[in-house]
C-alpha cells in the first residue's frame, strides 16, 4: 500500500520530468529550477542490510520531495505558458499619473513603466506626454529609442497586451514630424534618419580644406524647422536698465559683418572606436563627425552690446533657445560664458551665412551661433532667443548630456551635476586614407588626415607610424595658417613614405599636438566613459600590402 501511495505521488513528477526532454520544456526548467544541473535519477528500492528500512524511508522521501517539486514547476510551467493578460485601451488611458500607475503602449503590448518615470533619461516630463496611450508617436520623434537596449529595459516593464478586438482609433495615425524635412546628399553616411544625423565618407572629407555644404556633417536632434525668413525675428533679452531686441534678418545685416573659417566638430566623433572596447549609448559617429566651413554674420559681442550687456565679475551665461522644439514645446538649447560672447577676440558669430550662401536648412537657416574652438554642441541651430543668466542652460543638452566621466562611472553610478559640461575640446587627428582594411600596392604609401584642437590651440605636429608606433615620422601640415590662440580651423596633412620589400601589411597610426603641446593618449582605456565623448586616442588603421 505504501508503495502504491509513494508511486501514486511520484509518477506524475516523474512523466514530468521525461516530457522536458523536448527544447521547449528544458528551456522551461532552466527557468523554474534553481539547480541549472538538476536532472532526474532512477531511485533504487532494494531494501538490503541491516539498515535497509531505514534507508527504504529516506529513498521514499527523497521521491516525495521529488515528485512535490517536479509538479510545483509543472503548475509554474502552465502558468508560463498562459496567454498574457488582455487590456482595452481605455483601461490603458485610465493610468496616466503616478496616483493610478503609468502605462503606455507599443504595438499591441502593455507596460506599466511607474517606476522607470523618475529615472527616465530625457526627464520624467516628456515620458508623461506618453502616459496612458502609445510611444509610437513619440518615438516617430526620438527614433533614437527605437534600439535593443532600449527595448529591453522596456521588456522588463510588460504586463500583458491589447485586446484584439480593441481597435485602434484614427487619431493615433499621427503625421510624420520629419516630413518636411530637406532632402540630403546620397554621398553622405547616415547614422539616424529620425532626427537626420550623417557624416561624409572619409575619402571625401579630407579632399578639400573647406568642406562643401551638401556633404559638412549633419547633427539634429529634433525635426528641422522651416522657417520663413521674411517673419523671422531674434529675440535678445536685454538686462536691467537695458533694452530688449527684436531682430529681423534686415536688422542682423545692418551689423558690421565678420567672417571666419572654423571647424565644427561634435562631442561624439570617433564614438565608434570607443565602443569597439567596451559598450556606449550614442550615435556610432566614425571619424566624420567633423567639418570646416567660412562662415559669415554678425559679432554676439556687438549685438549684446546694443542691447546693454557689459563684462560683468560676477559669473553669467549666454543661453541660446533653437526654434526646433519637441511635442512640449521644449526648445533645444545650449550656454556658453559670457566673458567669452562679449570678447570680440573670441569672434562668437550669429552666422547667416556659410561658405558664401544662406545657411542650408539643415545647418540653421536662417541664423545659428558659430563659437570658434568649442563643441559643436553650443553651437545652437535656427537661433530664436538669446538670454543672459546667472546660471549656464537648464537645457537637457546642457546639464544631463554632453559631459565625460571616469571609466568607472556606469549608468547606475553617474550624477551628471558632478561634471562640467564641454565646451573647449581637446586634441585630435584621424586618418582618411587609405582606408581601414583596404590593399594598396607596394613602393611607396600616401597616408592623409585631418588635425584640429579645441580653445583656438594651433596644430604644430602630426607624428605618423606606419608599425604601429614603434617608430615615427612626421606629416607635411597643409591649409591656412594659423594664429595662436585663435587657430579655429583644421590643419589637413600628407605623409608619402616609401614601404620596405617584402612588407604585407601596415599598422598606420596617427597623433598630433597642439602650440600647448597637449598630445593624443595612445589607446581609449583610460577616457573611455558611458556616453562614449572626448574619444582622441591615437586612430589606427591597418591595410595590406600587394606583392
Amino acid at each position: 500500500m505504501l508503495l502504491l501511495l509513494l508511486h501514486r505521488a511520484v509518477a506524475p513528477g516523474f512523466r514530468q520530468a521525461y516530457r522536458l526532454k523536448s527544447t521547449p520544456a528544458r528551456l522551461c526548467i532552466r527557468a523554474c529550477c534553481t539547480n541549472d544541473s538538476f536532472q532526474p535519477q532512477r531511485s533504487s528500492f532494494t531494501f538490503s542490510g541491516d539498515n535497509s528500512s531505514t534507508r527504504g524511508w529516506r529513498v521514499m522521501g527523497t521521491l516525495l520531495g521529488l515528485g512535490a517539486v517536479l509538479a510545483c514547476h509543472d503548475q509554474q510551467c502552465r502558468a508560463s505558458q498562459e496567454s498574457p493578460r488582455r487590456y482595452t485601451r481605455e483601461e490603458v488611458k485610465s493610468h496616466s499619473s503616478p496616483e493610478t500607475g503609468v502605462w503606455v503602449t507599443l504595438g499591441c503590448e502593455v507596460f506599466d513603466i511607474t517606476e522607470f518615470v523618475d529615472i527616465h533619461p530625457g526627464g520624467a516630463s516628456k515620458l508623461m506626454l506618453a502616459a496612458g496611450g502609445p510611444l509610437e508617436p513619440f518615438w516617430a520623434l526620438y527614433a533614437v529609442h527605437n534600439q535593443p537596449h532600449v527595448r529591453e529595459i522596456l521588456a522588463q516593464y510588460k504586463i500583458g497586451e491589447l485586446s484584439p478586438d480593441d481597435k485602434a482609433p484614427s487619431i493615433l495615425k499621427t503625421s510624420d514630424p520629419y516630413a518636411d524635412d530637406p532632402i540630403r546628399h546620397s554621398a553622405l553616411k547616415v547614422n539616424t534618419q529620425r532626427p537626420f544625423n550623417a557624416e561624409p565618407p572619409p575619402e571625401l572629407l579630407t579632399e578639400n580644406y573647406i568642406t562643401p555644404n551638401p556633404i559638412f556633417f549633419t547633427r539634429n536632434h529634433l525635426p528641422v524647422p522651416n522657417v520663413d525668413p521674411d517673419t523671422y525675428r531674434l529675440n535678445v533679452v536685454g538686462p536691467p536698465g537695458g533694452q530688449s531686441l527684436c531682430l529681423s534678418l534686415d536688422d542682423l545685416y545692418q551689423f558690421p559683418k565678420h567672417e571666419i573659417t572654423v571647424t565644427l566638430q561634435c562631442a561624439g566623433n570617433r564614438r565608434s572606436e570607443m565602443t569597439q572596447f567596451k559598450e556606449v549609448r550614442g550615435l556610432e559617429w566614425s571619424l566624420g563627425a567633423i567639418s570646416t566651413a567660412r562662415w559669415a554674420g554678425a559679432r554676439l559681442c556687438d549685438v549684446l552690446a546694443q542691447a546693454g550687456y557689459q563684462l560683468c565679475e560676477t559669473e553669467a551665461h549666454v543661453c541660446f533657445e533653437g526654434l526646433d522644439s519637441d511635442p512640449t514645446g521644449t526648445a533645444y538649447g545650449a550656454s556658453i560664458p559670457l566673458a567669452r560672447a562679449m570678447d570680440p577676440e573670441a569672434e562668437v558669430l550669429l552666422a547667416y551665412e556659410m561658405n558664401g550662401q544662406p545657411l542650408p536648412r539643415d545647418h540653421g537657416f536662417p541664423v545659428r551661433v558659430v563659437v570658434p574652438g568649442v563643441v559643436g554642441a553650443r553651437h545652437v541651430k535656427w537661433l530664436g532667443k538669446v538670454s543672459v543668466e546667472p546660471e549656464e542652460s537648464f537645457s537637457h543638452w546642457q546639464r544631463r548630456d554632453y559631459k565625460g566621466f571616469s571609466p568607472s562611472v556606469d549608468w547606475d553610478t553617474v550624477d551628471f551635476d558632478s561634471a562640467p559640461s564641454i565646451q573647449e575640446l581637446p586634441i585630435q587627428s584621424a586618418i582618411t586614407q587609405p582606408k581601414e582594411g583596404e590593399t594598396i600596392g607596394s613602393g611607396e604609401v600616401t597616408v592623409k588626415g585631418y588635425a584640429w584642437s579645441g580653445g583656438g590651440r594651433a596644430v604644430v605636429r602630426v607624428d605618423v607610424s606606419l608599425d604601429g608606433g614603434l617608430t615615427w615620422q612626421v606629416a607635411e601640415l597643409e591649409g591656412e595658417e594659423q594664429r595662436a590662440r585663435k587657430a579655429w580651423a583644421w590643419r589637413l596633412w600628407h605623409l608619402q613614405a616609401p614601404l620596405p620589400a617584402g612588407i604585407k601589411e601596415l599598422n598606420i597610426v596617427c597623433k598630433a599636438v597642439d602650440e600647448s603641446y597637449n598630445v593624443q593618449p595612445d589607446t581609449v582605456a583610460p577616457i573611455w566613459n558611458l556616453r562614449g565623448v572626448l574619444n582622441n586616442a591615437w586612430h589606427r588603421v591597418h591595410v595590406h600590402v600587394t606583392p
